[in-house]
């Protein structure tokens, strides 16, 4: 999208998302641009988005909610595992994961 500046000029606004990876010791579940992602950490839920500072946390088991954008989204069930966040890329680590319907 294309926004003229106040000299006449243009200027370009992108829409960017992180990119997000849900690996198991089986094989990768989810990989993807989103919006964000809800985990469960050990000592409570967080959510990581687009732009979050580096970042490494242990997860609980729990319910992993994908933000594929700011209306749709994908569950999970997940089991213990570390999530990483470096350079808008979170890398979620877990030892078991299974999609689930909301």
């Amino acid at each position: 999208m294309m926004i003229p500046a106040l000299s006449g000029s243009f200027f370009t606004i992108y829409d960017h998302n992180m990119l997000l990876e849900v690996l198991t010791p089986e094989r990768k579940l989810y990989t993807g641009e989103v919006y964000g992602v809800q985990l469960p950490g050990i000592d409570g839920s967080f959510e990581i988005l687009d732009k979050h500072a580096p970042l490494i946390a242990a997860l609980g088991n729990g319910k992993m909610k994908v933000l594929k954008d700011k209306n749709h989204s994908e569950f999970f069930t997940i089991s213990g595992g570390f999530v990483e966040v470096l350079r808008n890329k979170a890398t979620v680590l877990v030892e078991g994961a299974v999609a689930v319907d909301k």
